[in-house]
């Protein structure tokens, strides 16, 4: 795994990725607004590219925002591929596959993105899913895994390692361990991220931004205690802030 590959993605150095997770067209372009200047990176995901598409991508790009898609894709290996070649096309930035996806499909992925840049444009930088931060060892066993999410987490970044994936998204719980198995070059993606005094909501396996940088973090991502403050970009400064990036 490879941070950089010689800075073709040419990615942000500021650690936070805010998460637009919004289905309110002018919410979103007004959010956008306030991050403007202070956010480098911002994260679509399933919510907002579901009701707006590649709208939301093209309209971030035009405010010069670097755009993680976080769309988790988890499909067959063709329309896998097919999928990366359509985020290259529109200048996506960062990108999610689900390591449940099996070795193939993972592969086919990074072949799909590979071509891309072989071919002089754009392409994503691929991060694997593997845990979602709602889950805890019960949900995990509903499904059929057995043991606690730090196996998994470690079985399925070992996956995104041999497919050639550039980092993985994870918690906060896992950065250590996985920093140790993947080496300082794996890019490590954090979502679950609450700063000190916020709530939990639906997260199970939380850490604070502070935490999270110590233990080997290169992007924490931040939702809601962002988008639902009363000033979203004094609550992006302060979190800057916890993480001494500013």
């Amino acid at each position: 795994m490879d941070k950089t590959n010689g800075g073709r993605w040419d990615l942000p150095h500021s650690p936070l990725i805010v998460a637009l997770d919004l289905g309110d067209w002018d919410e979103l372009t007004g959010m956008a607004g306030r991050l403007r200047g202070i956010v480098k990176t911002v994260k679509v995901g399933l919510e907002a590219f579901t009701v707006f598409g590649p709208k939301a991508v093209e309209m971030l790009k035009e405010r010069g925002f670097r755009v993680f898609l976080d769309l988790k894709v988890h499909d067959i290996p063709r329309t896998a591929a097919r999928a990366v070649e359509a985020m290259a096309e529109m200048g996506v930035d960062m990108a999610t596959l689900h390591c449940s996806g099996g070795l193939k499909m993972l592969e086919a992925a990074r072949e799909a993105r590979d071509r891309a840049l072989r071919g002089g444009g754009r392409a994503p930088l691929l991060l694997g899913v593997t845990v979602l931060t709602s889950m805890d060892g019960d949900d995990l066993e509903e499904v059929g895994l057995r043991g606690e999410p730090r196996e998994q987490v470690m079985r399925l970044a070992r996956l995104a390692g041999r497919a050639g994936l550039e980092g993985v998204v994870a918690s906060a719980l896992e950065l250590k361990e996985l920093r140790r198995e993947l080496g300082r070059k794996a890019v490590l993606v954090v979502p679950g991220i609450r700063p000190a005094g916020s709530e939990r909501n639906d997260q199970a396996r939380v850490g604070t931004p502070a935490e999270a940088v110590k233990a080997g973090a290169d992007y924490l991502v931040v939702g809601r205690p962002v988008i639902t403050a009363e000033d979203p970009a004094l609550r992006a400064r302060e979190i800057l802030e916890e993480m001494g990036s500013l």
